[in-house]
């Protein structure tokens, strides 16, 4: 699909992808993890070698000049989600691009397949409002709610107090890095000091987050 926008510096997008014919990208904890540290390793203006940097801790890793920030992130079985604001020019498209190769590279030769891994050229959604902005912080952090309660966007959470227990306990999204567990090294792979400060402290982004977990979602587009 033919985005309708080209790409700006200091602008956010909404960017995501799936697995082709919708398949699972994610098949194991391994495969996550390679793909969390791909979002760090990837975003700089130096090629990727990962071999040189495999097993390194993320803050051993000098990756230099850094292309876009992201300000949040969310890995499901067939999709992920990002949110980001571009820095350089073509730097989000370049960003992807050495992303969805490294993985790909990688998920194919581990699994002994070949041809595409992803659904085509990742997706993007200019954010062109403040509103739409703030959503985006629940939108992509609640995703991992449905791994537990498939239907809750359609009739709501059924339990809310697992739902909370499970977000925190998914180690695959930036949701740590905004209800304080900033020991995580992950923390590395977001800055959110370019991003508007909707919440001043965790306490506000918890309460932002229990708001949208009591009510049902229907018509929302979270996937």
């Amino acid at each position: 699909m033919e985005r309708k926008f080209e790409f700006s510096i200091g602008e956010f997008y909404h960017i995501y992808n799936r697995g082709n014919d919708k398949r699972d990208i994610f098949l194991d904890e391994s495969d996550k993890e390679r793909f969390v540290k791909l979002l760090f390793v990837c975003n700089s203006t130096k090629p990727v070698v990962f071999k040189t940097i495999q097993g390194l801790p993320l803050e051993e890793i000098n990756r230099g000049e850094t292309m876009v920030d992201i300000g949040a992130y969310c890995l499901m079985p067939n999709h992920f989600h990002l949110l980001i604001k571009e820095k350089i020019e073509n730097g989000i498209s370049i960003f992807l691009e050495k992303l969805a190769t490294a993985y790909s590279m990688y998920f194919n030769k581990k699994n002994e397949r070949t041809g595409k891994l992803f659904e085509g050229v990742f997706r993007a959604v200019y954010i062109n409002n403040d509103e739409y902005l703030k959503y985006l912080f629940a939108y992509i952090h609640l995703n991992p709610v449905k791994l537990i309660d498939p239907a809750w966007k359609e009739k709501g959470i059924s339990e809310k107090d697992k739902a909370k227990k499970h977000l925190l306990e998914y180690k695959y999204s930036s949701y740590h890095n905004y209800v304080g567990d900033i020991k995580k090294e992950e923390s590395l792979i977001i800055n959110k000091n370019v991003f508007p400060k909707y919440f001043e402290d965790f306490k506000e982004f918890k309460i932002f987050i229990d708001e949208w977990l009591k009510y049902s979602t229907q018509g929302l587009p979270l996937e």
